[in-house]
């Protein structure tokens, strides 16, 4: 949370990243108060995947001001961070992507290794998590969505958020972590299975940034 705090200091408002960053602050400060309050039936699977997921997030970031290549997921936002086109709604949207879609299987892989056990052991933990991020979904809908006045029927924005779901997201990412674990005997097919997966939600990322003026 103090990298996340430091990055938003750092980044202007109005920067893309920077928007994914306020959103993702929130998730991980209410999961942080819920382990905290003893919500999670088992808070030490809780805490140990929420920090391995969130490093994957900070990974792209310190990759991309190091002059390396983030993840193919992860592209599409730090290209257009900056377009004065794309909607701060569709900024967020490809972070989530690009975190849910990619980043969570393989932080669920990182913790069972991490915790020595199958991610049958951390699927409380996933599911609380899981949770917590759809509910505050409709939350970060509001706070980034036009007002009425502004996003009519027939604005290109309503029918772009309409084609991606976190829900959806989150239960591909559960049967990608599966089967990435089930892969670990083949770690060939594992790589070539995590990069597909990569490359096809940086697609799905860049359709989301679609800029829309």
């Amino acid at each position: 949370m103090e990298r996340m705090r430091t990055v938003r200091e750092e980044w202007p408002a109005s920067d893309g990243v920077a928007v994914f960053n306020r959103v993702y602050l929130t998730v991980t400060e209410e999961v942080s108060r819920q382990i905290d309050a003893g919500r999670f039936p088992d808070p030490g699977a809780a805490a140990t995947l929420d920090v391995l997921f969130a490093e994957r997030y900070l990974a792209a970031v310190d990759a991309t001001a190091a002059g390396r290549r983030p993840p193919a997921c992860w592209r599409p936002l730090f290209q257009y961070r900056r377009h004065p086109g794309v909607r701060p709604l569709q900024f967020a949207l490809a972070g989530i992507n690009a975190h849910i879609g990619h980043d969570l299987a393989l932080a669920v892989v990182d913790t069972c290794e991490a915790l020595e056990c199958g991610p049958a052991e951390v699927e409380a933990a996933f599911d609380r998590v899981g949770e917590t991020l759809v509910a505050l979904e409709e939350r970060i809908r509001e706070e980034l969505m036009p007002g009425p006045d502004l996003l009519e029927i027939a604005d290109p924005l309503t029918h772009l958020i309409g084609t991606w779901s976190l829900e959806r997201a989150r239960d591909a990412a559960w049967a990608a972590a599966r089967v990435l674990w089930g892969l670990r005997e083949l770690p060939d097919l594992g790589r070539e299975f995590a990069q597909r997966m990569d490359a096809g939600v940086g697609l799905v990322g860049r359709c989301l940034l679609t800029p829309l003026r």
